[in-house]
């Protein structure tokens, strides 16, 4: 075929059955092929029925922060402010638990998704969310962290109303996915004056928590309650933070970062 030569007498029934196939062969066929032989189109298949966060909705989450070992007083203290963003959570001490006696005991007692923070000489520096019981775990690096006393405009005290969710500018399936991982880890707000905000720019993914409140004039006060920070995810794997060997569904690489106009999310 390459040399543009007629097909020899002998295969052209073969052909002709081969051709038919391809024929009749879908969009979704097609594609669920190619998939199988370039995984970078799995995130393009997923979707709400075969997606971990089939179910999510149907009840609250619940949730389970804790950091890793030996923490320092900051890290401890941003994990009680973390603690504060989410509802239905509960902060737990690390201790001497290794990773997989944890996820088990959180298994156990029907937790939803278990956050991990991580700091590097003092200053918190990664957060890991992992979704249970099968996972995903999404992996981020923090930066620009600022916590709730260090914020000019800090209120006395936090709201513990389910908050309103704003996601912007989170455009491709890895973005959507993303959008996903966090979304779940909130219930369904009713009438709140809560506002989270998750805001990407360039794969950077602003946080900002802020209250709202109606002023005499008609108009609405907003002011920021904190914590603030900037997350960068690096990688999602399938399976739960203690499966090592689980398979990676997306990963940062060096040199997908040398297009400086491309964005992932």
């Amino acid at each position: 075929m390459q040399d543009e030569k007629a097909i020899p007498p002998e295969i052209r029934k073969e052909e002709a059955e081969l051709r038919h196939e391809i024929e009749l062969e879908d969009e979704n066929t097609s594609t669920v092929y190619e998939a199988l032989f370039k995984p970078t189109l799995i995130l393009e298949l997923k979707d709400h029925i075969d997606d971990e966060y089939a179910f999510a909705g149907v009840k609250d989450p619940r949730i389970v922060i804790t950091t890793a070992r030996d923490p320092s007083s900051r890290l401890a203290q941003f994990a009680k402010e973390v603690k504060l963003i989410f509802p239905n959570s509960q902060r737990v001490n690390r201790g001497n638990y290794v990773l997989k006696d944890l996820v088990n005991v959180c298994k156990s007692n029907e937790v939803s998704d278990l956050l991990v923070l991580h700091e590097h000489r003092g200053e918190p520096d990664g957060l890991a969310v992992c979704h249970l019981p099968y996972g995903p775990t999404a992996y981020f690096t923090l930066s620009n962290v600022v916590m709730r006393h260090d914020v000019r405009e800090l209120t006395s005290k936090i709201s513990e109303a389910y908050p309103h969710l704003i996601f912007e500018n989170f455009q491709t399936s890895l973005g959507k996915r993303v959008v996903n991982i966090f979304k779940y880890l909130f219930p369904v707000p009713n009438n709140s004056k809560r506002i989270v905000t998750f805001s990407n720019s360039d794969d950077i993914i602003s946080f900002r928590h802020h209250i709202y409140s109606k002023n005499g004039h008609g108009g609405v006060d907003i002011k920021e309650v904190g914590p603030r920070m900037e997350l960068k995810l690096y990688q999602i794997r399938l399976g739960t933070i203690d499966q090592t060997e689980a398979d990676v569904e997306w990963v940062a690489r060096p040199y997908m970062t040398t297009t400086k106009k491309r964005s992932f999310l």
